[in-house]
């Protein structure tokens, strides 16, 4: 083996909640895990400004510092956090290899999975602008909706979880206009009829997203375009609301782990286990439906307990460490 090659008992990819959550388990197991940030350290929850469903934080707290008091809370337990990101992987042989931008090659006993998923947004200027200063573009009605209560807002999408959305956000704003694409929802009949039949959303067929419209610190409207007359008109709005679906970022892992149609990775029900043994999955990376930060930490915690007795099984010397049920 090259004096190049570093090996690794645990390595976990991706520094959101799932990630450092399974950096601190393991890390109270003896594992001695190394995590690499990523692109985007902290993951997705860093571009949220307020989060006030996560437990233990009464007052709420931004999403920038509830990571770094994560990986605070990490590297606190001897965590070595790492800047840069995993290019290229390889699950074939009994030792899971992986690079490092390209040049480092890291050999690992167990790999925890916590590359999350991004929303997929419209790529307007406007839309990007407003989401970098948290001025009312979000991609999560869950997460965010709260702050629009007897609000109107607007919200893009024809499918099951846009139906799903528009239906929360309902409940908490004065009127929700949505827009959809094409003549028709790609949705269920059920979750169409739903909305439908929802007395404060309006829906726009044929209709566009022209430019979201701002005073430059927050939004105030939304232009449309209707795509079979080209009418364009100006929606009275604070909020605006993507909902067009999300890209696990899962492309290095495939052809060494099981991933459905959509990209997300195939997880043993009820475990973090892949189809490859010592390799676990956490976060957004293998779950579609719930997309939360308590979630995500939820299974952080269930790969590193995962990993911890896969290496107990594997190695008669490495014990199960009693820390992790303190």
């Amino acid at each position: 083996m090259s004096e190049t090659i570093e090996r690794l008992k645990c390595l976990i990819i991706g520094s959101g909640p799932a990630g450092y959550t399974a950096a601190i388990y393991a890390a109270r197991a003896n594992m001695r895990p190394v995590l690499y940030q990523g692109a985007q350290p902290g993951g997705q929850l860093t571009t949220t400004n307020e989060v006030e469903n996560f437990p233990g934080y009464p007052e709420g707290i931004t999403g920038p510092e509830m990571m770094m008091e994560l990986q605070k809370q990490a590297e606190r337990f001897d965590t070595d956090v790492r800047d840069g990101w995993i290019t290229k992987v390889d699950f074939s042989g009994d030792v899971h290899k992986v690079w490092v931008n390209e040049t480092k090659e890291i050999h690992c006993d167990t790999v925890i999975i916590s590359t999350g998923a991004s929303a997929k947004y419209l790529g307007l200027d406007s839309e990007q602008k407003y989401l970098k200063l948290g001025g009312g573009v979000s991609a999560c009605a869950v997460c965010d909706g709260f702050f629009y209560r007897n609000q109107e807002v607007v919200i893009v999408g024809a499918g099951d979880s846009a139906c799903e959305e528009a239906h929360y956000l309902s409940k908490l704003c004065k009127k929700v206009t949505m827009l959809v694409r094409r003549d028709e929802f790609r949705a269920s009949k059920i979750m169409a009829a739903r909305v439908k039949n929802t007395e404060n959303i309006e829906i726009l067929f044929n209709t566009e997203t022209d430019e979201v419209l701002g005073d430059g610190q927050v939004v105030t409207g939304v232009r449309v375009v209707n795509n079979q007359t080209n009418e364009k008109h100006e929606i009275p709005a604070t909020g605006f609301f993507v909902a067009i679906g999300h890209k696990p970022n899962t492309d290095i892992f495939k052809g060494f782990l099981d991933l459905d149609e959509t990209g997300y990775i195939i997880n043993v029900p009820g475990s973090s286990k892949t189809n490859v043994e010592g390799v676990f999955v956490s976060g957004d990376a293998a779950d579609h439906v719930y997309r939360q930060a308590i979630t995500a930490a939820g299974t952080g915690c269930m790969a590193a307990l995962d990993a911890e007795r896969y290496l107990a099984a594997k190695d008669s010397t490495f014990e199960v460490s009693t820390s992790n049920y303190n």
